[in-house]
C-alpha cells in the first residue's frame, strides 16, 4: 500500500512539473504579446505552444505525463497601421504577434486548475501515509 502512495506522489509530481512548464510558456507568450519586429520585413514574436506526452516510468511501471516539444504556432500574424514604426512596410502596416491574450489567460487558468488538482492528490496521499504511520505505532 505504501508503494502505491509513493507512486501516486511521483505521478502527481510529474503532472506538477509539466504544468509548471506550461505556465512558463504561457507567461512568455503574454509577456511578448506586444513585441514587434525591429525592422521592415522582420517577424514579431511568434506564439509558443507546448505538447504533452505519456512516458513510461520504468521504476513505477506506470505512464506519467511529460512535456513534449515546444513549438511555434504557425498561425498568421495580424497587421496594424502604424506608419511611423521602424518595422512598417511600404503601406505603413506592422505585423503583430499571433498571441491572443484571452486565449493565453484561458490556457493559464486550465493549467492552474490542473496544477491544483495534482497538489490535492499529493496532499491526500500524504494524509493517507500519515494515517498509516499512526496506525502502525
Amino acid at each position: 500500500m505504501a508503494e502505491d502512495l509513493f507512486s501516486s506522489l511521483r505521478i502527481s509530481a510529474a503532472g506538477l512539473k509539466a504544468q509548471g512548464t506550461r505556465l512558463r510558456i504561457i507567461s512568455q507568450n503574454i509577456a511578448n504579446a506586444n513585441s514587434l519586429a525591429k525592422s521592415p520585413g522582420g517577424e514579431p514574436y511568434r506564439r509558443q505552444v507546448i505538447t504533452f506526452k505519456n512516458a513510461l516510468d520504468r521504476e513505477l511501471g506506470v505512464e506519467t505525463v511529460r512535456t513534449g516539444k515546444i513549438r511555434t504556432d504557425p498561425s498568421q500574424f495580424s497587421k496594424k497601421y502604424e506608419p511611423s514604426h521602424p518595422a512598417a512596410d511600404a503601406q505603413g502596416y506592422v505585423q503583430t504577434p499571433n498571441v491572443n491574450v484571452l486565449i493565453e489567460m484561458m490556457d493559464m487558468r486550465q493549467a492552474q486548475r490542473t496544477y491544483e488538482a495534482n497538489l490535492n492528490v499529493m496532499r491526500a496521499s500524504k494524509q493517507m501515509m500519515e494515517g498509516t504511520i499512526q496506525l502502525l505505532r
